[in-house]
């Protein structure tokens, strides 16, 4: 495993660059069907070729927010383009909230900040969600420090990038003054604990983020910087990580962890419609399995909320429903050929591997 600039460097953006339209569709495809059997009924997608990732979506049933790409490099289109395209696609959205499209500028340190203010500016004209990276490793703003003196945080709220509807994906190495900033703008942070710690990122400050009412959901990050895409067991690294990290037991309780992948996750997207299951939100269900040994012994009825967190994964999870449409039974994507998936999936990344 490499650091994440090599990583990124050498690794996915070359990949990235022989990817067809169609392999995006059909990892999509994948990926989506994956975190429908494990219990995700919604997700947010920023990447490339947003109308085949939400046709993917489409295939299997789920939900998504899909931020369409924002950056310069080359062989896409300029990023004027890119952003006008966007805001096409949030025009032509559906009404049933199944596809939401949104913007998403990869990061401060690859996207100008003009454009940024121009991203924002968009969103918050159009009512959409702007989505970037923001202080996922310790050293990644440290140009832009050097050039403005400013923090990454300081520098997007001076150059009128927050505001809106927005969601920072990491946010690990954050002071004081970042999440002051945070909270002014009520910027809500997509914390990706599995990649987090697989890239030696470091660990967000999570527990002061909910001190100061920061909205924050929990989050996989992609399939290549965490390797399943699975929120229950994130939720369990999410509570160890926090505990440590506070050197208490009680830094995060499993309640917590799980209003992480419920509720708060819900209030981080911006979604009021999703997260809770009551009258006026739409039924999204998950069946988990309690017969298995790892639910015992239940002593009152909180047992069973621990098990879930710190024993469970997406393996109990059998069935699944999106807004009242059942889109996983007994364990299986209903409306998508999972074999067939697979294999299609492990003859693409041979052929994106060997150059």
């Amino acid at each position: 495993m490499l650091p994440l600039d090599r990583w990124l460097q050498e690794v996915m953006w070359p990949r990235e660059a022989r990817l067809t339209p169609e392999d995006v569709e059909v990892a999509m495809t994948a990926a989506s069907a994956e975190m429908l059997t494990n219990g995700i009924t919604t997700s947010v997608e920023m990447y490339f070729e947003a109308e085949r990732i939400a046709a993917a979506v489409g295939a299997t049933g789920a939900r998504a927010l899909v931020l369409a790409t924002l950056i310069p490099m080359p062989g896409l289109p300029p990023v004027e383009e890119q952003l006008a395209d966007a805001v096409r696609l949030n025009e032509c959205a559906p009404d049933d909230g199944s596809v939401e499209y949104g913007i998403g500028p990869h990061a401060a340190y690859t996207v100008p900040l003009p454009v940024l203010r121009e991203a924002a500016r968009l969103t918050r004209e159009h009512g959409m969600l702007l989505h970037l990276h923001v202080a996922e490793t310790a050293t990644e703003g440290d140009d832009l420090l050097a050039a403005h003196g400013l923090s990454v945080p300081s520098l997007l709220a001076a150059h009128d990038v927050l505001g809106g509807r927005v969601l920072a994906a990491h946010c690990v190495h954050m002071d004081d003054g970042d999440l002051d900033l945070w909270q002014e703008y009520d910027v809500a942070v997509a914390h990706c604990p599995a990649s987090n710690a697989k890239l030696a990122s470091g660990v967000i400050r999570l527990r002061d983020m909910l001190d100061r009412g920061l909205r924050v959901g929990l989050g996989t990050d992609g399939p290549a910087s965490n390797d399943s895409l699975d929120l229950l067991a994130d939720a369990r690294l999410a509570a160890a990580m926090a505990r440590l990290r506070e050197r208490s037991a009680t830094a995060l309780t499993a309640a917590e962890a799980l209003w992480l992948v419920t509720g708060a996750a819900a209030d981080a997207i911006g979604r009021a419609d999703l997260g809770v299951l009551e009258a006026g939100r739409r039924a999204d269900l998950v069946h988990v399995d309690t017969r298995d040994l790892v639910f015992e012994p239940v002593g009152d009825p909180e047992d069973l909320l621990a098990h879930l967190v710190w024993s469970a994964d997406g393996r109990h999870v059998r069935d699944v429903w999106v807004g009242g449409s059942r889109v996983v039974a007994d364990g299986r994507a209903t409306r998508v050929d999972a074999d067939a998936l697979r294999a299609d999936v492990v003859t693409r990344a041979a052929r994106l591997a060997a150059g």
